[in-house]
């Protein structure tokens, strides 16, 4: 009866208690992967192609994937683009935000390192073939820059990417597609930089380069209409928003654009997030094992929460089916946030379950 209550609901956009939603039914699990394919982050085409990162955080060789529906996978956008570059060939150094838009373009982040400026390459997925690639250099990147994930907004042709640099100048990355100009907005701001919250995950406190990892922006989505940029610090208790046109808006100081930034919601430390038609915005709640939401009145809520199944939950991407889909990476016990030691199980896929907020998006 509840696993019919809860389909009904789902059909009809509604939102449910966090309580019924979490024991109506367990979390699908959409496709797993081996120990040598951790995810990173998804994006779904709009003809329902589904591509992955590859999560740097365990040294693999891959940068990108797409996965088929058997769950293998292959490396995309070619052999060559898949892998480190050689020389100044092609390839990519290491991605971790990847976006699909309504365009068939992906939009692939790829992070600054020693002797290389980040980028934003964009690989034709109809034709196969490079679209663009947009360098994001000083000073629009500082030398501790971390570029982390990205939105992509095709009405107004801008990409948003969330730098989590080094906690103190957290920033967003404002790209202008058509010109290829970026800009460097609210670094150090309130609404960027984490709070002095410790994250604990099954009893034991992460550690980034020996420090207790403290998380500045990292979460970054826009509405499916465009209209609202939604993004947050991991490490911290409150999901914000902003107008796309006040971000676009040069005119705006620094000051005058945090102003116009709204505290849209709670949430707990998290990493990943997504946001539907009805402005549901999925968070992974990596310190809890779990998948929440929260919703436009500002509550936030668990939707399902498993120590097993979603050990670090990680990025999400909504398919043109209607379902949620969310990867699942150990990502604490990774060498980077383990003082160099893998102690993953190897527990990593891809879940998935249908949005609360039902209809037609777009990017």
């Amino acid at each position: 009866m509840k696993s019919l209550l809860l389909s009904a609901c789902v059909a009809c956009g509604l939102a449910l208690p966090s309580a019924m939603a979490a024991s109506a039914q367990q979390i699908e699990t959409y496709l797993e992967f081996e120990k040598a394919m951790p995810p990173g982050n998804l994006a779904i085409g709009p003809d329902g192609r589904m591509f992955m990162s590859v999560h740097e955080f365990y040294g693999p060789e891959l940068r990108v994937v797409e996965v088929m529906k058997d769950g293998s996978t292959r490396p995309y956008p070619t052999e060559g683009w898949a892998r480190a570059p050689k020389e100044d060939g092609d390839g990519l150094k290491g991605v971790l935000g990847l976006r699909a838009d309504r365009q068939g373009i992906l939009w692939m982040l790829d992070g600054q390192g020693d002797g290389h400026a980040g980028r934003v390459v964009g690989w034709n997925t109809r034709t196969e073939k490079l679209h663009a690639i947009h360098y994001l250099g000083q000073p629009v990147t500082r030398p501790t820059s971390f570029l982390n994930d990205l939105a992509v907004d095709r009405d107004h042709n801008a990409i948003y990417i969330s730098d989590t640099g080094d906690g103190q100048n957290s920033a967003l990355i404002v790209l202008d597609l058509e010109t290829g100009r970026a800009r460097r907005v609210l670094e150090g701001s309130k609404v960027t930089t984490p709070e002095d919250t410790p994250m604990i995950i099954d009893g034991k406190e992460v550690l980034l380069g020996g420090n207790p990892a403290k998380i500045g922006v990292n979460p970054i989505t826009v509405d499916p209409t465009n209209s609202w940029v939604y993004f947050a610090p991991m490490t911290a208790s409150a999901m914000y928003r902003v107008r796309t046109d006040d971000l676009l808006n040069e005119t705006l100081s620094d000051a005058e654009l945090e102003s116009r930034v709204v505290r849209y919601g709670d949430k707990p430390i998290s990493d990943g997030s997504t946001v539907d038609v009805a402005g549901n915005v999925y968070i992974t709640a990596m310190t809890d094992n779990a998948i929440g939401v929260t919703r436009p009145d500002g509550s936030y809520d668990v939707l399902f929460q498993s120590d097993e199944t979603l050990s670090w939950p990680d990025g999400f991407a909504i398919g043109p089916d209607g379902y949620v889909y969310a990867t699942v990476n150990e990502l604490h016990r990774s060498p980077v946030l383990n003082g160099g030691k893998d102690a993953s199980t190897g527990n990593f896929r891809i879940v998935r379950f249908p949005a609360l907020g039902q209809g037609v998006s777009g990017r």
